[in-house]
């Protein structure tokens, strides 16, 4: 068996040889750091007034929509990358996205020199495409939605040799993303609530590793009611496949749950809500209208998870990823106006 031969896969989608699925572990997140800090910058902890108003809480907002590709991910792209063997510099990495893994992975490779294959949706952010294009990627269209364009991926991935970077069964990308929860925890150690959403699980199992483990607070998921594979994995203890995906939000539009954060979310998540397509889409013209951030619904589903929780949040000091600012203007245009 070669490294391109698909071996036994836990969940639904496909895995390789080089693909490995222990968890990692609070020293792989320091390690990561020192890979990352050679070449990102850390994000700001701002404290947000008009949320920490809105909820009788400190509310602190960690930007991570400052990072160059305007997401978290970048992180785990730059921690992959950064070690990747080098029998596959060569034929380079590819992987499936609706456009921030693609950005993360697109801005690693430029880093290290590697090429780079994205597949996204027919009707991927154009947006999100032509920063792929910039950072060198080629970026190729195929299916309705990001898991017609995962099979697509991990198809060429076997037929042409690519190294494929899944989005999230790679433990180098959670411990990657994992290290903004470090900054977190140092900044704020008396942190309450960490407040994330979930897609594929890479953000919320790295702040699950970092705040989790190294500061009492209680670390809450969050995902759409619309598209919820991950939470019924969660919840239920299975890695089937939910046929209901029809969320706007495209950062946590997926209908497949993956083994390896799921068990890392089922061992240390606190608590994981499902909230309304309504709730998403106020939070994003909330936080464009307060802090005129332009915040993608995936982020947005925290706060809607924040205002569900509201009452037991006063006096606390909470923490909210803001993350992907890529959202079309088109899009942050109609949201802001409807929801005023």
């Amino acid at each position: 068996m070669s490294y391109y031969d698909p071996v036994e896969s836990p969940d639904e989608t496909t895995v390789f040889p080089y693909h490995k699925l222990t968890p990692p572990t609070i020293a792989d997140v320091f390690r990561a750091r020192n890979r990352i800090s050679q070449h990102l910058p850390k994000t700001p902890l701002i404290k947000s007034e008009a949320l920490s108003a809105e909820f009788d809480a400190d509310v602190y907002l960690k930007r991570e929509d400052t990072l160059p590709t305007g997401a978290f991910k970048v992180r785990g792209g730059v921690n992959l990358l950064s070690t990747l063997d080098p029998d596959f510099h060569d034929p380079g990495v590819i992987a499936a996205s609706t456009g921030n893994h693609g950005q993360s992975i697109a801005y690693a490779g430029r880093q290290f020199d590697v090429p780079v294959t994205i597949v996204v949706p027919e009707d991927a952010n154009q947006a999100k495409v032509a920063a792929m294009e910039r950072l060198g990627a080629t970026v190729l269209f195929s299916g309705t939605d990001f898991d017609d364009s995962r099979v697509h991926a991990e198809e060429l991935a076997s037929e042409d040799g690519y190294r494929y970077v899944h989005s999230a069964n790679e433990p180098a990308l959670v411990a990657g993303v994992g290290t903004a929860g470090l900054e977190v925890a140092e900044e704020l150690p008396d942190i309450d609530y960490l407040f994330c959403p979930v897609g594929g699980g890479s953000s919320a199992s790295g702040y699950c590793l970092t705040v989790g483990a190294l500061t009492d607070a209680t670390v809450i998921g969050a995902q759409s009611e619309a598209a919820p594979a991950m939470y019924r994995a969660w919840a239920n203890d299975h890695l089937e496949p939910h046929d209901r995906m029809e969320t706007f939000a495209e950062g946590i539009a997926t209908r497949v749950p993956f083994a390896l954060t799921t068990r890392l979310l089922r061992d240390r998540l606190d608590d994981f809500r499902l909230v309304s397509e309504d709730a998403i889409r106020k939070g994003v013209g909330d936080l464009y209208r307060v802090e005129r951030i332009p915040m993608e619904g995936a982020c947005a589903a925290s706060l809607a998870a924040m205002r569900q929780r509201a009452d037991e949040l006063s006096g606390s000091t909470v923490v909210f990823p803001i993350s992907g600012r890529n959202i079309e203007l088109e899009k942050l245009e109609a949201l802001v106006a409807e929801t005023v």
